[in-house]
């Protein structure tokens, strides 16, 4: 049986920390390195829910792929949300393992994962990463097989992703064509340039700002469809899990939550105001 050390090995293997932007906390948060690891929950949020779910498990790990302390802390006190996770993991013995921008854009990390679900064949980054193997780099943009309307490939992302109550919001006409797609799992309207750049007719992504969104649009930018931060980054798990599995040589039971942790939980829709665009 692997021990964590051996784990965060793997994981660094499969996830270089190197590639990870340099404003990320990636790799091990906490965890005992000689203790054993038999089952490990994979998950996007390291929330008490999740935990739960964990322990529940009897996970001895939790790789999660969103920071519990992006921006540092000086406390784990147990008074405090973030707190409680390290308390109730470590008296769980349960470690805790991010992966973060770096797996956002490993070969087969969070936004490969989007592309492929997504149907997108001739798959490159969308912009290239400066270290790591080929492939490595941020978003993805790649083709159709068979062109389509807008209208009709916002159908296929909502059948093809995991629903999450808020949906999915769409910017463009219905009947507008769409053959090559550009990709950016979670929040990705820093690549909307970049998008444009690529010649994609839509860009898939999440957390797109009004202003953001309006000033490419007019500036004659490709469609945008903001499928949600959860939902869009969710099918990595699958592949991280296959992933690390395979790595593991199936010595360690690998899970995967579908506990939908988008913090959005209640869709209320109303009539445009006439006159609207959409």
């Amino acid at each position: 049986m692997p021990t964590l050390a051996d784990v965060v090995v793997v994981l660094d293997g499969l996830y270089p920390p190197a590639t990870a932007a340099g404003w990320d906390a990636v790799g091990p948060v906490c965890g005992d390195p000689a203790s054993e690891v038999s089952t490990i929950l994979l998950a996007l949020d390291p929330v008490e829910v999740v935990v739960d779910e964990a322990l529940a498990a009897g996970a001895q790990l939790l790789v999660t792929h969103h920071p519990l302390y992006l921006r540092g802390t000086s406390t784990v006190y147990g008074g405090t949300p973030k707190g409680r996770v390290v308390q109730r993991l470590l008296a769980a013995g349960c470690g805790l393992y991010v992966a973060h921008t770096n797996a956002d854009d490993a070969p087969n990390g969070v936004n490969a994962a989007l592309a492929n679900v997504l149907g997108l064949t001739l798959v490159r980054p969308l912009v290239p990463g400066p270290h790591g193997p080929p492939g490595t780099g941020s978003g993805r943009v790649g083709e159709l097989p068979v062109p389509t309307t807008l209208g009709s490939f916002a159908a296929q992302v909502a059948a093809a992703l995991p629903p999450a109550p808020a949906g999915i919001r769409v910017a463009g006409g219905p009947d507008r064509p769409v053959s090559r797609v550009a990709v950016c799992g979670g929040a990705g309207d820093a690549y909307l340039a970049q998008a444009a750049a690529a010649g994609a007719d839509v860009f898939v992504t999440a957390d797109l700002r009004h202003h953001y969104s309006t000033e490419h649009l007019a500036g004659g930018g490709p469609a945008l469809i903001d499928a949600g931060h959860w939902s869009s980054e969710w099918p990595w798990l699958p592949v991280a899990a296959r992933d690390l599995r395979a790595a593991l040589a199936d010595t360690v039971e690998v899970q995967v939550s579908h506990i939908v942790t988008d913090p959005w939980t209640v869709l209320v829709t109303r009539e445009p105001l006439e006159g609207s665009q959409n």
